[in-house]
């Protein structure tokens, strides 16, 4: 079988170059023809040997997921379904702003933590993706994006803005908050994001790629060590009982556990003391960790929600990224009313504290923020006790 080389960061290519008995510094030449140029074709690798490109052709293969159906947003924003084989697709989503471009990721086909407002979690778990899925959706936007000629023509003509990051490219940001939890596919993820942060591929700054988890506790630590991108953390609750029910996994790593890792995470100093960890010392890519927070009506957007909240993450560099709800069949809950979001937002500000309500992109074409949903053949075949009207219950208190 031939390999994908997709699947490939630095230091395995270099591997498989000394495995071909090829040398080692051919590895970068590659990456930059697969991901600065989009090249499949090995023999339009010029600065290779004729013998080496003939050798590439019968051992390897640059072979991304490919688009199923294609559909944008009245604000720019692009959706894609993206087949991963099987009949399993995943969605990507990109949004275009006036000095970033940002794409949401997907790490898993379907995601197996059930978070009670997530589509995602509605639809069921198949399997992991492999790492050539993961940056293969960076990869095939990327090269979609850049052929584009109206999207050449406002690259060009914004390649002197200020903030304007990787003007030539039409992605500048990744976010790994598509569907699935990407800190329990953790090998794969950390090699996608590797390749996204080399200087050979895609050459973003760690500050420029963000992973939101729903805390995985001990993952956020080896995160930490690997590969310390920005961090964001899907709190959505002030409390261990609200949480629990919102989103699961919190009963295996409580907010306790959660926010001390947190604290780890932008603090090294704090990680010594943690048994088989080696702490690198790189230092985190920001000073503060996003918390991001799903305003569902009457079940955790009171004002005492927002103080419980202050109190909760007094001790955590912080800010805060309130996201209005975005409904889905069935899905039980409402999204909260603007002035509650307000009244909400105010709480935090009032405390010191960093608050952003985040502007919906996409939700035309259900390309929103827990939206996402794909096409998923369940394997679990799980029993839920999640039934969709979890959300009135919550909200007239009887959860």
């Amino acid at each position: 079988m031939k390999r994908n080389l997709l699947d490939l960061d630095a230091r395995a290519l270099t591997d498989f170059f000394n495995e071909i008995g090829e040398k080692s510094f051919r590895s970068g030449q590659v990456l930059r023809w697969i991901h600065q140029s989009g090249t499949t074709d090995f023999e339009q690798m010029t600065d290779l040997s004729h013998a080496l490109r003939s050798k590439l052709a019968q051992c390897a293969v640059v072979d991304s997921p490919q688009c199923v159906s294609a559909s944008e947003a009245s604000d720019g924003t692009r959706k894609w379904l993206l087949s991963v084989g099987k009949d399993n697709a995943i969605e990507t989503v990109f949004m275009p702003e006036v000095n970033r471009g940002t794409l949401c990721v997907s790490s898993q086909v379907g995601c197996a933590l059930e978070c009670a407002f997530c589509a995602t979690g509605r639809q069921g778990f198949n399997r992991n993706l492999t790492t050539a899925e993961i940056i293969g959706q960076l990869w095939w936007a990327t090269r979609k994006l850049s052929r584009e000629p109206e999207w050449a023509r406002l690259e060009r003509d914004d390649a002197d803005r200020p903030g304007r990051d990787n003007a030539d490219r039409p992605i500048s940001n990744v976010v790994m908050m598509g569907m699935g939890e990407p800190l329990t596919n953790f090998d794969n993820v950390v090699r996608a994001m590797q390749i996204m942060l080399d200087d050979h591929a895609y050459g973003l700054s760690r500050r420029k790629v963000t992973l939101s988890t729903a805390g995985i506790v001990p993952a956020i630590d080896r995160l930490r060590e690997e590969c310390p991108v920005a961090l964001a953390i899907s709190l959505h609750a002030p409390n261990d009982r609200l949480r629990d029910e919102l989103v699961p996994i919190n009963r295996k790593y409580s907010l306790r556990q959660l926010l001390a890792a947190c604290q780890r995470y932008v603090d090294p100093l704090l990680g010594d003391d943690i048994p088989g960890v080696k702490w690198e010392r790189k230092g985190a890519p920001r000073d503060f960790v996003t918390f991001e927070y799903i305003m569902l009506d009457g079940v955790n957007d009171g004002v005492q929600h927002a103080r419980e909240l202050v109190a909760l993450t007094r001790d955590v560099p912080g800010k805060f990224n309130l996201i209005p709800f975005n409904s889905f069949a069935e899905s039980g809950f409402q999204r909260s009313p603007d002035s509650r979001v307000r009244a909400f937002r105010d709480v935090l500000i009032a405390a010191g504290l960093v608050a952003t309500v985040r502007r919906t992109r996409g939700d035309d074409i259900d390309g929103a923020c827990g939206q996402l949903a794909g096409r998923v053949r369940d394997r679990r075949n799980r029993r839920t006790d999640r039934k969709p009207g979890i959300g009135r219950s919550l909200a007239e208190g009887r959860a």
